[in-house]
């Protein structure tokens, strides 16, 4: 596993959007207004929340051996947002209190559920950490085309909703009070890596992003290369892209694991992010042969996230 420090969807999902940024053009007249309430787009494109503390039921913890699993269902937005609130066992300190422990926000990839996600949040409870794994909107699938559609109408977008299902999940977390509320940081896979740097850069209380088999839109670089001068469609698609706010990470780290054999998303285009991150930050590169978490990334995620949290 290689780190290299300083520094769902490929090459197709980055086609469609500059597909998208040209054959959409016509809605160059429309105008999106700035919603006076709780939600905006800057002229830069960059999203912004007010985000408040959310309604939300938490079953009877269940203990599995490795730590306990509460089902939650929260209000987000306009929606119920289910997911899953997995907390290790606890370990005393020396004077046989009970240490709070930090806790992740767990955003899995396109078409996984949070069940499916707990494998890797089991491994993250072995390691100390507390999780909450959100099924995310439409499973984590994007509709980019209906976004704009919306966008232009002066709408909430749906991919902006799942940035503040994420920022109320953490809001969730730091309410527990076997959770360090000064020690949470947000994680993903594919798309789910995408929405993690989105919020944690709306989270300046966060510790630090990690972002595991992902990568921006690079949209600039689109924008440019076409030409595209539509004031609308430049907000909006900066809005959706995670490289806009990969400078509002800092101070905090940016972690990037990669394998150099996505099957997916391919290892240069998770360099392209990398290179627009600043410091700290950091990209692990593995050689696994899948698209998402693989054993071989258990490394650089426990020294990542315990740096994170020193």
């Amino acid at each position: 596993m290689m780190p290299q420090r300083s520094k769902g969807a490929g090459w197709m999902l980055l086609a469609a959007v500059i597909a998208l940024l040209l054959g959409w053009h016509f809605f160059s007249e429309s105008t999106s207004a700035l919603n006076d309430r709780d939600w905006a787009v800057s002229e830069d494109g960059v999203l912004e929340y007010k985000v408040s503390m959310p309604q939300y039921y938490l079953s009877p913890p269940e203990d599995d051996g490795n730590s306990t699993l509460s089902e939650i269902q929260f209000q987000s937005r306009d929606a119920k947002i289910a997911a899953l609130l997995r907390i290790p066992q606890p370990k005393p300190d020396a004077d046989g209190q009970n240490r709070s422990v930090p806790g992740i926000v767990l955003l899995p990839g396109a078409t996984v559920s949070k069940e499916a996600e707990q494998k890797l949040a089991r491994h993250l409870a072995d390691l100390g950490y507390a999780s909450i794994t959100l099924d995310q909107r439409n499973l984590g699938g994007v509709d980019a085309k209906g976004d704009l559609q919306m966008f232009l109408r002066g709408e909430e977008p749906t991919e902006h909703k799942m940035v503040y299902d994420a920022l109320a999940a953490a809001k969730i977390m730091r309410a527990q009070p076997e959770i360090d509320p000064e020690g949470i940081i947000y994680a993903g896979e594919s798309n789910g890596g995408r929405f993690a740097i989105m919020a944690c850069a709306q989270d300046p209380a966060a510790k630090g992003v990690l972002a595991i088999s992902t990568c921006g839109y690079g949209t600039d670089a689109a924008i440019a290369s076409q030409g595209v001068t539509d004031r609308d469609l430049i907000r909006f698609y900066r809005s959706i892209d995670p490289e806009t706010y990969l400078s509002m990470i800092a101070p905090r780290p940016l972690i990037m694991i990669h394998s150099r054999n996505d099957t997916i998303i391919p290892y240069q285009m998770a360099e392209q992010t990398y290179a627009r991150g600043m410091q700290p930050k950091s990209l692990h590169t593995v050689g696994c042969t899948r698209h998402g978490y693989c054993e071989e990334m258990s490394g650089a995620t426990e020294e990542e996230l315990k740096s994170m949290v020193l």
